[in-house]
């Protein structure tokens, strides 16, 4: 199973990950927690982008509300935490089918329907705002005054339940995307990964060939979403608060698909380089202009349209194919 799951990736690419890795694996043990908090953010939206890259860089269906199962899954675990004392580890069993109901919904819609190109990103929208204004009248999830967890002080961490330092956050994200980047890889090798490849080319002729276009892309958007809504209930346990205009806003939707927009779409690497890129310079712009004592309202948002031209205007493949040419990793792009 392991060999099936690292089938196609280049030594190179081996080796590359396995230094990666390890320096991740070591780095707790060297840094401060404020480099630490940042670490766990960026392993964050390398995980929901490898979880959107399934949906849009291997099937070609662009989803612009994916916030809607990072919301989902969220809401979905914390409630059955603080109303029932169920724990998360128990909780995703409710949160990932939520949320794949909630992508199989919208999958059926479209696809039934031939929504397809921008009005199918449109309706994602659409959906993800449904649901932000939903939750606001929520009261049962605290509504518009937001939703919190109960915090303690523990001198250990409660793996069980969530409850603990930042260090324990940061090997559980680690190891979530460690975990998509392998599924990813077997995804993208297999019978069901060369369907998507060829519905995304050209759908019409991959019906012409006997693909159930239908079937595979429903497919697609379920696991996505499967996926996206596990990094909600971390994002629940890690924040300890929720609210529907932080979780389920468009502007979220954007911050989890830029990492694999600027590292490369439908490639393994793109969306972990991705998301060290852009965070990484984020915060260290931060940092800067903190330095000197100025405060740029929007700064983070400005850089990050920046960021995302320069990629489109020099390396409209994204940042991983550059690389991955000048190291000789022949990484192919789904």
């Amino acid at each position: 199973m392991i060999a099936r799951m690292i089938e196609g990736v280049p030594l190179r690419g081996l080796l590359l990950s396995g230094v990666l890795l390890a320096t991740l694996l070591a780095a707790p043990f060297f840094i401060n927690d404020y480099l630490l908090t940042i670490l766990i953010i960026i392993l964050y939206f390398a995980y929901t982008g490898q979880a959107w890259n399934i949906m849009m860089g291997f099937a070609g269906q662009l989803s612009l509300g994916h916030a809607l199962y990072v919301g989902l899954g969220a809401y979905t675990a914390a409630a059955l935490y603080v109303h029932y004392g169920v724990s998360p580890w128990i909780g995703i069993f409710a949160a990932i089918p939520v949320a794949m109901i909630a992508g199989a919904f919208i999958g059926f819609l479209a696809f039934r329907f031939s929504v397809a190109g921008v009005y199918f990103a449109i309706l994602t929208i659409a959906f993800a705002e449904f649901a932000r204004v939903g939750f606001d009248h929520f009261t049962w999830v605290g509504g518009s005054s937001g939703f919190f967890l109960p915090v303690a002080n523990y001198t250990e961490n409660d793996l069980w339940n969530l409850r603990g330092k930042p260090i324990m956050f940061y090997y559980l994200i680690l190891a979530l995307t460690v975990l998509a980047f392998f599924i990813c890889n077997f995804l993208l090798r297999s019978r069901i990964g060369y369907f998507w490849l060829a519905i995304r080319e050209d759908e019409e002729a991959a019906r012409a060939l006997g693909i159930d276009v239908f079937r595979y892309k429903m497919y697609a958007v379920v696991l996505s979403a499967g996926l996206t809504s596990l990094a909600g209930v971390f994002f629940a346990f890690f924040y300890n608060n929720l609210f529907p205009e932080q979780v389920f806003h468009i502007a979220r939707s954007i911050e989890l698909i830029l990492a694999p927009i600027i590292g490369g779409v439908g490639t393994l690497f793109g969306p972990i380089l991705g998301a060290f890129l852009l965070t990484g310079l984020s915060e260290t712009m931060h940092a800067i202009l903190h330095a000197f004592g100025v405060d740029i309202p929007g700064a983070k948002q400005v850089f990050y349209g920046i960021c995302l031209l320069f990629v489109v205007l020099l390396m409209p493949d994204g940042v991983w194919p550059w690389v991955a040419r000048k190291l000789g990793i022949t990484e192919k792009r789904s």
